[in-house]
């Protein structure tokens, strides 16, 4: 490890020494927290860095998603969100590190890489491919200037930027993070660069990047995995980056309406006993480390921004789409409240605070009593489609999502089997993830899993498969992979050619005019049924605050409230309701769009089982 010369000299000055961090020519442990400025609405972004401090913090990390950035290619949308939560950052004052990728992980949709990318390149990115190299360069060049004005030196909160992330568990391309780091460099980067990976020897050996610091991610077992780091790295401040103290959960996992138990690493479930976190992170601390909490506060995947995992130890199963909630099981919940977490930590972190820690910031107000969505109307997904949807697209095979230019959402597939023939089985082959069926207009099976079977269907047939992305893989070998049907469609041996495909975006339904344009009828009978439902809820005077979305007998779909995108439900649960922050709702109506992809099926008995959407405090 090279020793790091000063950085800058106005502002403050913040440097790697040969054991430790030194700011202002002073050591410094960082005791820092994970807050991803995305998946906490704007509103609540000064209580949340105010509950870092409380908690015996002086740093927040966050990364950067591209996707969210920049939907399509030179489209970029709310760069400058980045820059203004730095600004929150360094009113609360706190340090900043910065995560900026352009891979990121983080349980997102694709790790952070756009569709439009990943799609035509595949197993080409995160290399030294010039093609994928060109991409990255553009964003960076669009995006660094809101963290190189913000860096300590310049007066800002930024102390630190990430070259990457966790690469060594995905590659081995040293040419590809050297390019990074250069260019973080050429950019105007002036603060010590970092890398971070799993305190394994393949995993260190290849993400790491010499010149630049070396830290670890992990959950337990601090000694062990600092001393797999010194092997490597005898010099510089020991860190880890990512102190997982909770985990997230993924959709149909663990009995209904129990605790989500996704296993993480070492064996862990998705609800971390706060003792034992406490205990792992006084370790740390005793080892004269540093540390990164992540999650401090994980916050909520809007819009269907959820990415998913692959089973298995080598991340090549069965998909696993997480939940909207990134609850985490962080010392702040979900709502923005201290969990018993938060104040173990609060005492094991006390003893290395500068001073006295201040108090909790007072509690967000949450909705002042419960109120009923009315719904008003309902359009069907045809018309949806119809309305919102890209142009159809007519080829001899499927086409992907990617190729559709769908992010996020759904595409409707029509393919006619010939005629006369003899009823044999209908398979979709390389189905991700779910698909809607329906053959001569008669709703079908619900389809899941990559070699799926439809059932016996004879010729002539004309058959509609409307697949949904349940999240693209952020982390493994299957990262990139695309969506939609990517095998085909097979009538006995033979493939069914001929396709008609179209796609609907999430972000079309937050077009209000092309919205309010749909040719929404009564809602009457119609609760719970496939299509677009339009509604409102009152939210009385005074009463304006926090709130849970029920939709009890709702199957799946997707959530707007007052223009807002709250995200996936699902009844396989483990989650069963959404997290409305108090700044999207106001006094009086509040629109209310709720997108059901599979619909509750119909008839009086179920009916009486599917209810009005609520909103409770």
């Amino acid at each position: 490890m090279r020793k790091s010369e000063p950085h800058g000299a106005g502002g403050r000055e913040f440097r790697v020494g040969q054991r430790e961090f030194v700011l202002d020519g002073r050591p410094m442990r960082l005791l820092s927290g994970a807050l991803h400025y995305f998946r906490v609405h704007e509103g609540h972004w000064d209580h949340r860095l105010a509950m870092l401090r409380a908690m015996g913090l002086n740093c927040v990390e966050t990364y950067v998603p591209w996707n969210l950035h920049e939907p399509r290619p030179g489209e970029f949308r709310d760069l400058d969100a980045l820059g203004r939560f730095l600004d929150a950052v360094r009113r609360a004052g706190l340090l900043a590190i910065v995560r900026p990728g352009p891979y990121i992980c983080a349980e997102w949709e694709n790790g952070g890489l756009p569709h439009w990318l990943t799609g035509p390149l595949g197993r080409r990115v995160r290399t030294r491919d010039e093609e994928y190299l060109r991409a990255v360069d553009a964003w960076f060049a669009a995006l660094l200037p809101q963290i190189a004005e913000r860096q300590c030196d310049r007066g800002g909160p930024v102390i630190m930027v990430q070259v990457e992330n966790e690469y060594g568990s995905y590659g081995s391309d040293a040419v590809y993070l050297a390019h990074l780091a250069d260019r973080l460099r050429a950019l105007g980067v002036t603060v010590p660069l970092f890398t971070s990976d799993g305190p394994e020897d393949h995993m260190l050996t290849g993400g790491s990047v010499p010149g630049v610091l070396a830290t670890v991610n992990f959950g337990s077992g601090a000694r062990e995995a600092f001393a797999t780091l010194r092997r490597h790295r005898p010099d510089g401040p020991l860190m880890c980056m990512e102190f997982w103290c909770g985990w997230f959960s993924h959709w149909s996992t663990g009995p209904e309406g129990q605790s989500p138990g996704s296993a993480g690493p070492e064996g862990q479930e998705a609800v971390r006993d706060a003792e034992d976190a406490a205990a792992a992170l006084r370790e740390i601390l005793e080892c004269g480390a540093s540390v990164n909490v992540y999650m401090a506060h994980g916050g909520t995947s809007f819009g269907g921004w959820a990415g998913a995992n692959r089973d298995g130890v080598l991340q090549d199963g069965a998909l696993l789409p997480t939940v909207t909630s990134y609850d985490y099981d962080a010392p702040i919940d979900e709502r923005g409240r201290p969990t018993a977490k938060f104040w173990r930590f609060r005492e094991v972190l006390a003893p290395y605070a500068d001073g006295p820690l201040p108090e909790p910031p007072a509690p967000q107000p949450v909705l002042g009593a419960p109120a009923a969505v009315r719904l008003t109307g309902w359009a069907p997904m045809d018309a949806v489609l119809d309305g919102l949807g890209g142009p159809e697209v007519r080829s001899g095979v499927p086409p992907t999502f990617e190729e559709l230019d769908v992010d996020r959402g759904v595409v409707r597939y029509q393919v006619s089997v010939p005629g006369p023939r003899e009823p044999y089985e209908l398979r979709v082959r390389g189905l991700r993830d779910r698909a809607v069926t329906f053959v001569d207009g008669v709703p079908g099976p619900v389809l899941a899993g990559e070699d799926a079977a439809l059932g016996s269907v004879a010729g002539p047939a004309e058959v509609e498969l409307w697949v949904e992305s349940l999240g693209r893989v952020n982390y493994g070998p299957r990262l990139g992979e695309p969506k939609g049907i990517t095998g085909g469609v097979l009538h006995e041996r033979q493939y069914v050619h001929g396709v008609r495909a179209r796609g609907l975006r999430l972000d079309a339904v937050e077009d209000a005019a092309a919205v309010a344009a749909l040719p929404f009828g009564a809602p009457e009978g119609r609760a719970g049924a496939r299509g677009l439902h339009r509604g409102t809820v009152v939210v009385p005077a005074g009463g304006r605050g926090d709130a849970i979305l029920q939709l009890p007998g709702w199957i799946r779909g997707f959530v707007w409230m007052g223009g807002f995108p709250l995200g996936r439900y699902w009844s396989a649960g483990p989650q069963h309701a959404l997290y409305v922050p108090g700044p999207c709702l106001r006094e009086g109506p509040n629109e209310v769009l709720v997108l059901e992809l599979e619909g509750a099926g119909q008839g009086a008995e179920v009916e009486a089982e599917v209810g009005v959407p609520r909103l409770v405090p």
